[in-house]
């Protein structure tokens, strides 16, 4: 029997455990991904719509001379503090959630749509808003080694960002499904994500399984 309605997933996984390699995997496949994380570095590039806000609640140094949100500042700003980082989240997710509810709408007739969000773990609306989870995850050493590859940060600098995020068994524990990119290629990543397509798309949409 068919769905009533097109599927929607909900991606998650920590900093460096290939969210974005997944996400692109099932973009191929035909899903539409609305990517929360690039929804909100476009609200805080310059001209972005949080930026009036931010500047009011954390002060104009906090837009830097580009005219866009002060990352590696506002990290030191929020990091360690909850109630910083509530004033920042306060701003930002409502304005996330309406774009993200945007690009969902633009979605094709039947087109399953990803919704990659990082914080899924965290927050009960998102979880609510989904059909399906799928946490990509590995440990905690690899995520260090690939960001730390990527991006130059010091590993420590990485660890914290970690510790930041929800725990592993947290993410694993909301999970419909897990995919462990832990000594994969970029082939082995792709064949996982093609079978749970198979399994939660085609399978529930009346499509033959081969």
């Amino acid at each position: 029997m068919s769905r009533a309605a097109p599927l929607r997933l909900g991606l998650t996984g920590g900093i460096g455990s290939g969210k974005s390699t997944v996400a692109a995997a099932l973009a191929e496949l035909g899903a539409r991904v609305v990517d929360t994380d690039a929804i909100s570095r476009q609200l805080t590039a310059p001209g972005g719509a949080a930026l009036p806000a931010i500047a009011q609640a954390f002060g104009a140094d906090m837009i830097d001379a580009a005219g866009a949100l002060d990352r590696a500042k506002m990290r030191h700003q929020v990091f360690g503090q909850p109630a910083e980082r509530a004033r920042l989240e306060a701003i930002l997710h409502p304005l996330i959630g309406h774009e993200a509810q945007r690009q969902a709408a633009l979605a094709s007739a039947g087109q399953v749509v990803v919704f990659d969000v990082p914080l899924l773990t965290e927050s009960h609306h998102w979880r609510a808003r989904v059909d399906r989870i799928l946490v990509v995850d590995c440990d905690v050493s690899v995520q260090v080694e690939r960001v730390v590859q990527r991006s130059g940060w010091a590993p420590e600098e990485v660890r914290r960002v970690i510790g930041q995020q929800a725990p592993r068994a947290a993410r694993r524990a909301i999970a419909d499904a897990v995919i462990v990119n832990q000594g994969l290629d970029l082939a082995g990543l792709q064949s996982q994500v093609a079978h749970l397509w198979r399994y939660w798309v085609q399978a529930e949409h009346g499509t033959q399984v081969l």
